[in-house]
């Protein structure tokens, strides 16, 4: 049975076909199990529609051999799902200055869409990370900059124009102390949109890690800076998923689990069933 059967698009008028700018479902991928062929190709036969992109989880895609990522890569695009790097850039930062540029063109080589940077982890200056952006726009993928809520104390600027990306010198005492500023989070996100970045990933951590803990204020404001259209929210499970479609509507652009892709899609959607089973090839349920 096709999983196309419990949905037409057409019931829901604001829901675009893809390639989509908003209500983008981005899936994990079940990194553990990507040397299985058939199960990616499960879930993109039985939920390709609902897929909009696929990111590779924990740097999974360096321990594969070239022949079998490309193969991934391939599928999916055969799907017309994008394919992500995931958190890996941080990976050059200590080869040297001309590492991140050879990072950018190998993975354009791969075929990958959209590489992301996950800026706590990179930990380089502002400016730096706006290098990046460009680097990869001019190397024709997108750019998806990865913020969390908390910042390492010492990497906020300090005196009137801290919100503004201010330059910190680097003899500033360094610290491992993390708070909540959520206006520099939105300032460097808006640098970087303004740099040419395509989308903004925000970090479920301290944010929408759990249903009954969101941080409704913070989100709001997230989005009401950024525009839904260019932010994705981290959904740690499907309460979560649920609350921002809920709160956001269909249009919400969320990274989530593949194990929750029809789930998010029914939430998504109009007076759905909840059984899904018989839509699914027999390999899903193996993980």
């Amino acid at each position: 049975m096709s999983a196309y059967r419990w949905k037409s698009f057409e019931e829901n008028e604001d829901r675009p076909s893809k390639p989509r700018r908003y209500g983008v479902t981005e899936m994990r991928s079940p990194d553990y199990s990507l040397f299985n062929h058939n199960v990616l190709q499960d879930i993109f036969e039985s939920m390709g529609e609902y897929v909009d992109g696929l990111k590779f989880s924990g740097g999974s895609h360096s321990l594969m051999p070239k022949s079998l990522l490309k193969e991934v890569i391939d599928m999916a695009h055969h799907h017309d799902v994008y394919v992500s790097t995931g958190d890996w850039a941080e990976h050059t930062i200590p080869k040297g200055p001309s590492a991140f540029k050879d990072f950018v063109e190998e993975c354009k080589q791969m075929g990958f869409d959209t590489i992301e940077l996950n800026v706590g982890s990179l930990g380089i200056p502002e400016e730096t990370l706006l290098r990046f952006v460009r680097l990869i726009k001019s190397g024709g993928m997108k750019a998806k900059p990865h913020f969390e809520v908390k910042i390492k104390e010492s990497d906020i600027p300090r005196g009137p124009y801290r919100a503004f990306g201010a330059y910190i010198p680097p003899s500033a005492p360094r610290s491992s102390e993390f708070v909540e500023d959520v206006d520099l989070l939105i300032r460097r996100a808006e640098r970087c949109l303004e740099a040419g970045a395509d989308m903004i990933m925000i970090d479920a951590d301290d944010l929408s890690k759990h249903a009954d803990n969101m941080r409704a204020d913070l989100i709001a404001k997230i989005i009401g800076r950024l525009g839904i259209e260019k932010t994705m929210f981290e959904a740690s499970n499907q309460r979560t998923s649920e609350w921002f479609i809920k709160q956001y509507g269909p249009n919400v652009n969320l990274f989530i689990d593949h194990s929750d892709v029809v789930d998010v899609e029914c939430l998504r959607g109009r007076n759905l069933g909840r059984n899904h089973a018989s839509v699914l090839g027999s390999s899903y349920f193996l993980f």
